[in-house]
């Protein structure tokens, strides 16, 4: 299938690796011009290897995505650069795990700015360029938990709600001005993140990565973990043209492992 990404330009925040990475690089092998951004410095590197392997231009910006005047100094120098951001996806760590009296207020805030309000600036600040042009695509990358809150992630089941919420408003606001908006929420996907955590898991339970897999996937009917190319390939889908009429949609990305049947 063709996806009709050719010349378009995506803005992929946190993508310097994992499942932001893997979005990135799928959108440009589809031929998708590609501006990415992220605090770590593996993002130059990371920005050399898609570039390398698809042969499109990729634009690399370092910018926190708690800070609004980083976000804007990406989304200038990204129109500066390709003159148009057609796609817009919306990533960003997640908040730190704890029950809710593990945490405090001040946990609350820091997991507002990162989670939520990173996610309401980008969208300021790139919203008005594809109404300009009357067309655009936004996707996030939020979490199962969305739809089934994971244990021990009080801040990511809260706040990742909130972004949905926010989402499916501006579906109903933007999609009569030709922005389609939706989101993928994955459950336990293979990246160098999830390895690390599954062996912090093997050396607490005095087990071994394998049977922390083995739990992990337990419940997945399709009986393992996502790989991060399905993840960059879903992404890419649902973000370009040929997904056209999928809008105000929370995909999830989970091996059927969610239990709600909405």
């Amino acid at each position: 299938m063709d996806l009709q990404l050719t010349d378009k330009v995506a803005l992929v925040t946190a993508a310097s690796k994992g499942l932001g990475k893997a979005a990135a690089r799928q959108l440009a092998l589809e031929g998708a011009r590609v501006a990415l951004c992220s605090r770590s410095e593996l993002l130059q590197e990371t920005a050399h290897q898609i570039e390398q392997e698809s042969g499109v231009d990729v634009l690399a910006v370092q910018a926190d995505m708690r800070s609004q005047q980083a976000i804007d100094r990406l989304v200038r120098l990204t129109m500066e650069r390709f003159g148009q951001i057609d796609i817009l996806v919306i990533n960003a760590g997640g908040p730190p795990p704890g029950k809710f009296l593990d945490l405090s207020p001040d946990d609350w805030s820091k997991a507002i700015e990162l989670t939520l309000m990173s996610a309401v600036c980008l969208s300021y600040s790139v919203v008005p360029h594809m109404l300009e042009r009357g067309t655009g695509s936004i996707v996030a990358i939020e979490s199962i938990s969305v739809k089934q809150p994971i244990d021990n992630l009080i801040l990511s089941n809260s706040l990742r709600l909130a972004v949905i919420g926010m989402l499916k408003s501006m579906a109903n606001e933007l999609g009569p001005k030709g922005i389609r908006v939706n989101s993928i929420n994955p459950t336990f996907t293979w990246t160098e993140r999830v390895e690390q955590l599954l062996a912090d898991r093997a050396a607490d339970n005095n087990s071994t990565i394998e049977e922390e897999v083995a739990k992990a996937t337990s419940k997945i009917p399709l009986g393992r973990m996502g790989l991060a190319d399905e993840f960059g390939q879903a992404v890419a889908w649902l973000a370009s043209p040929a997904a056209s009429y999928i809008h105000g949609h929370a995909l999830m990305f989970d091996g059927g492992m969610t239990s709600s049947p909405l």
